[in-house]
């Protein structure tokens, strides 16, 4: 509605729209994410009330995980035969009304179908794989800090509406902390409306970085729903050696990250003795640390060779996790961990992303990303569980840390098997 007008207005002050559209996806995706990791704040008072155990609710969370990824390869097909709008707004309604009635739930499989099923669809919708797809149509300079910026909302949404939740959690309860997610989707779907369009053409421009005389693209048609397609492409990339490695690590990413930390960490601070907003506030200094790391992370995956970057990024974060469990849970200690593992929470995705493309081509890269991402989901579901099922038995998460930070030093060394690519400058 109001894209054709906006955009020449800006583009008579030097302004290219494409990065509105940046701006409305790193807010969808900032607020569907936020959604992905509400849940995580409402592990124990969903235990109190009911009496589920933590394995059990995190068998929940596993779901919404694995669909998280899994549906991303389909994602793909979904926004080129419907458009960018009309997936943004589908996503968001399924988000809204899975968090509205969950606030009536009063069996497990009632949660599990809302938080598990519904959810995972929504968020699914517009996992990574929307960023990646922005970043190609959109940006031909800049994509490597564009997809950066993506990855920032995916985690920093993640964690930043963490100790408004807990807050409203201990002094409303748990149903109130739903509405701030509802009123946010509400707002997301709106903005896709007015502003979201598929491609630069549709607005009468090219991708930003196209010289001035470089031909329109021609317009994007509606492309048929070949559900054989995600599978033909993964066929074709299982071939390659490069695809298994980026699987491998991507998995032990989402394995200690967001299916580990984010799912129990304030479980975990509160079996240290640690109140659950002090400690959602923790989260929360680690997605503003990761909005600043990942960003750099994009403009450094421009600049310098990936594979190294990955090898950082993942041998850094297993260190970090190792020295959790003795960091005494004071905010001093804590501090220190939010800094140096939120810095690099997400980091590993603009040189995976990058690393996808130069394998891979510009024309695959999306939907082989999207096998990728969900093998990082696989892991997330793998950990939220596994974390789950050890406190239950063990009655303490130190055994799931170690073996997540292990498995982070053990991608340090596989991403440099990768066969090197010259890195774009």
């Amino acid at each position: 509605m109001l894209a054709q007008p906006v955009a020449a207005a800006l583009g008579r002050r030097g302004v290219h729209y494409g990065w509105v559209v940046a701006a409305v996806t790193f807010l969808a995706m900032l607020t569907t994410s936020a959604a992905l990791g509400l849940p995580g704040a409402m592990l124990q008072p969903l235990s109190h009330e009911f009496g589920w155990t933590t394995d059990q609710l995190a068998s929940v969370f596993a779901v919404r995980f694995a669909l998280f990824g899994l549906l991303g390869p389909f994602a793909a097909l979904f926004i080129a035969r419907f458009g960018l709008s009309r997936i943004m707004v589908v996503a968001a309604s399924f988000i809204g009304v899975a968090m509205g009635l969950a606030t009536q739930v009063t069996q497990l499989w009632q949660l599990f179908l809302l938080w598990g099923l519904v959810l995972g669809c929504g968020t699914g919708l517009t996992a990574l794989v929307l960023g990646a797809m922005v970043a190609n149509r959109w940006f031909t300079a800049h994509r490597g800090l564009v997809v950066g910026l993506f990855a920032a909302s995916t985690a920093t949404g993640q964690l930043l509406f963490l100790p408004a939740a807990a807050w409203i959690i201990e002094h409303m309860g748990w149903r109130y902390a739903v509405l701030p997610i509802m009123v946010a989707c509400i707002g997301v779907a709106t903005l896709a409306l007015l502003f979201m369009r598929n491609q630069p053409r549709d607005v009468g421009l090219r991708p930003v970085g196209e010289p001035a005389d470089a031909p329109l693209e021609a317009p994007l048609a509606a492309a048929p729903l070949n559900f054989l397609a995600p599978f033909t492409i993964l066929a074709e990339a299982a071939r390659h050696r490069t695809f298994w490695v980026l699987a491998a690590s991507f998995f032990i990413c989402g394995l200690s990250t967001n299916g580990l930390v984010q799912t129990h960490f304030i479980s975990l601070c509160s079996d240290n003795g640690l109140a659950a907003v002090p400690a959602a506030s923790v989260l929360a200094m680690m997605g503003a640390f990761d909005l600043v790391g990942t960003t750099l992370s994009g403009y450094l995956s421009d600049r310098y060779d990936n594979r190294k970057l990955l090898f950082w990024y993942y041998a850094l974060r297993g260190l970090s996790l190792f020295w959790l469990p003795f960091s005494t849970f004071t905010l001093y200690g804590l501090s220190l961990f939010a800094m140096f593992y939120g810095l690099d929470w997400i980091a590993t995705v603009p040189p995976t992303v990058k690393l996808t493309a130069q394998a891979f081509g510009k024309e695959k890269a999306g939907l082989v990303f999207g096998w990728v991402f969900a093998a990082h989901q696989l892991g997330a579901a793998a950990a939220a569980y596994g974390a789950g099922l050890t406190r239950t038995l063990l009655l303490t998460y130190n055994p799931a840390l170690f073996a997540a930070g292990a498995a982070c030093l053990v991608a340090a060394l596989l991403v440099l098997r990768i066969r090197r690519f010259t890195p774009a400058r």
